[in-house]
């Protein structure tokens, strides 16, 4: 059985979420959770969120054994951009483009 969490419009650029991501893909839930806890990067608390909510879904079935779980699938997609400008030289706008991101994570029993 499966289990699933998705965490939508998170305000950080899919390629650093995804550097995170990459860490703890195929591994056990417990594993997976002692890799973010160490990891010094900002994605790694909102992925650890993320990771405990499919736990968490896991958990209201009850023919799914907690303590055997690890992540099948985890992946990033880029959400929506925010368009903002600032003020550059000789009177120009230049670009700022603020990145979204939306982390699934899809657990299943070894």
């Amino acid at each position: 059985m499966e289990a699933k969490a998705v965490a939508k419009y998170i305000r950080m650029s899919p390629q650093k979420v995804r550097l995170v991501v990459d860490l703890v893909r195929g591994k056990k839930v417990q594993e997976a959770r002692n890799i973010l806890l160490y990891t010094r990067k900002y994605a790694a608390g909102v992925i650890a969120d993320v990771l405990k909510s499919a736990v968490a879904n896991a958990a209201q079935n009850p023919n799914i054994d907690e303590n055997i779980l690890y992540v099948k699938e985890i992946f990033v997609d880029q959400g929506p951009t925010l368009k903002r400008w600032r003020a550059a030289a000789q009177g120009k706008a230049a670009s700022i483009k603020k990145k979204s991101s939306h982390i699934t994570v899809i657990l299943d029993e070894m």
